[in-house]
């Protein structure tokens, strides 16, 4: 659809009441499983489609291929996806900057009512959507909830966040002026979201983007292209204009690298590794012929998580904290706990007890909904054992450590421990985004304070502690983006955990947060010196 005529596309919709963060579904009750398994068996159905590029509205096909396949049983094809190239590159800037000219013009108004409308689609196919993350990434029932949750949470809160940048004024209205403060779009930005929250991530930095008035280029995952597809299309049912997001699937080194140094790309969003994002940083800082900006990059690249447990602490909640934090989605998570560190006078029986709860987990196929599913490929697989086989070397194996063999050929780890770990060790301080765990004994309060403090990273950590004390020193000494007490250290909640991290985490831009939008947007400053007054004439 073109861009005039857009009031006509978009039922204007205005936010139902606050904000409030989607429930989570009880599965424990019949009817929400019977839905979900019935989702599962209606999108089995359409696994292997294929899907076209999306280039200013036209469907597009390429020579080159991109297979989703289901990590659980890699025969399964889940999409077929076009491979964007260089070519496609310029053909997607050309059409999102024809766009940009009139969806930058579009009121906040029509825009965040784009944002309420595919929310609503989201939350009528809820189960649907979370039976694609399913199949595309593993993800059990309970982390396809909060994938698809999230979603919602995040195209609710950022319409309403952008209604409020509109309202925003200076500070003070300078005598004898009228004075503006007005954040406007930037232009075409190029977002990069990974494949571990491929429907939250991919949507939030989309849906941010746009709102703002931006147009976009969307290079989802290779190992999560078709979550991508089924939301521009729920954008597209919204009535999303053309142009306004160009879907185009493509590797990093030819697309993803040409978006990048586009002279008329404006700003990038990326999620992912530590080495692809400073590469992206160091791309966007090179000026090329014909720019005439500085591009603006917007950063998440990974931690490595520390959980600090006090002798203090509670026992029970600690050890479920880290669990859940280590353990949720196979530990494929940037704000997964990758580290305990334990206070020596709770060490060895918080061993034990972990030793046990692990024990209990199962591994399998999470249209079962088993605890934890597979990793996410063949070469994530094999780098996680190379992991624990230096782990071995480093510290004493408590559990796991063998990735089991199964009929389907999935990619399958079990929950793996490694005990006794020093705090420099390599297992200790390299992100391996999987289930292994290593845990540090401290001698001190301080000391854990201290370790949890000595990596490059600084993304989210948690305290267990009944000592208001010690919680207070942490507030002020534990260097991350997101610190939580006496709870698990993911999972964080749009609009009251605001996400991003330090150090090599990222530029600590706290999506979910009212920071966000501006990072979309830049401030204009407008002031109009008013006519003086007529003087009145005497006798008057």
């Amino acid at each position: 659809m073109a861009i005039a005529g857009i009031s006509s596309a978009i039922q204007l919709r205005a936010p139902k009441g606050v904000f409030a963060n989607e429930p989570v579904i009880d599965f424990s009750e019949s009817g929400t499983a019977r839905a979900m398994k019935q989702a599962l068996d209606q999108v089995a159905v359409h696994l292997g489609s294929e899907y076209p590029l999306i280039i200013g509205g036209k469907r597009l096909k390429t020579a080159e291929r991109i297979r989703s396949i289901n990590p659980a049983r890699p025969a399964q094809v889940v999409g077929v996806h076009q491979k964007a190239g260089a070519a496609q590159a310029e053909a997607a800037m050309s059409a999102a900057l024809r766009a940009y000219e009139g969806w930058s013009r579009t009121t906040v108004e029509e825009r965040a009512s784009l944002l309420l409308g595919a929310a609503e689609i989201i939350r009528r196919r809820k189960f649907e959507f979370m039976a694609w993350l399913t199949y595309e990434v593993g993800k059990n029932w309970g982390e396809a909830d909060a994938d698809v949750g999230e979603t919602i949470d995040f195209l609710e809160f950022y319409a309403r966040e952008a209604l409020r940048l509109a309202a925003a004024t200076t500070p003070i209205q300078y005598p004898g002026e009228r004075n503006e403060l007005l954040y406007i779009p930037l232009g075409v930005g190029a977002v990069i979201p990974p494949w571990n929250f491929p429907f939250a991530i991919m949507a939030g930095m989309t849906a941010a983007a746009v709102v703002a008035g931006n147009t976009v280029i969307l290079k989802p995952s290779s190992d999560a292209p078709t979550i991508a597809a089924r939301f521009v299309e729920v954008l597209e049912q919204a009535g999303m204009p053309d142009g306004v997001v160009n879907f185009c699937p493509g590797a990093g080194a030819t697309f993803g690298n040409a978006i990048v140094e586009h002279p008329k790309t404006r700003f990038i969003a990326f999620t992912g590794s530590r080495p692809v994002g400073l590469d992206i940083h160091l791309r966007a800082a090179h000026a090329q012929p014909g720019q005439i900006w500085i591009k603006r990059t917007i950063l998440e690249m990974g931690g490595k998580d520390s959980i600090l447990v006090a002798s203090d602490a509670d026992l029970d909640a600690a050890v479920d904290g880290v669990v859940k934090s280590a353990f949720g989605f196979s530990g494929q998570k940037c704000s997964a706990c990758s580290r305990a560190i334990v206070e020596a006078p709770l060490y060895d029986i918080f061993v034990e007890r972990l030793r046990e709860r692990v024990a209990a987990l199962t591994v399998g196929d999470p249209v079962t909904n088993h605890d934890m599913g597979p990793v996410i490929n063949q070469a994530a697989l094999d780098s996680m054992l190379k992991y624990i086989e230096t782990g071995k070397r480093e510290g004493n194996l408590i559990a796991g450590g063998n990735a089991p063999a199964t009929e389907s050929g999935g990619y399958f780890l079990e929950p793996t421990v490694i005990g006794d770990v020093a705090p420099q060790a390599v297992i200790a301080q390299e992100e391996i985004f999987g289930p292994v765990l290593a845990l540090i004994k401290a001698a001190t309060f301080d000391e854990g304070l201290r370790v949890a403090n000595n990596t490059e990273y600084g993304l989210t950590g948690a305290v267990y502690s009944t000592s208001r004390e010690r919680l207070n020193k942490a507030r002020r000494e534990f260097h991350v983006g997101n610190l939580y007490f006496n709870r698990k250290c993911t999972g964080a909640m749009v609009g009251a955990h605001p996400f991003g991290g330090f150090n090599m985490s990222g530029t600590d831009s706290k999506a979910g947060g009212p920071d966000y939008l501006s990072l979309f947007t830049q401030a204009k400053s407008v002031a109009e010196k008013l006519a003086p007054e007529m003087a009145p004439t005497d006798g008057q």
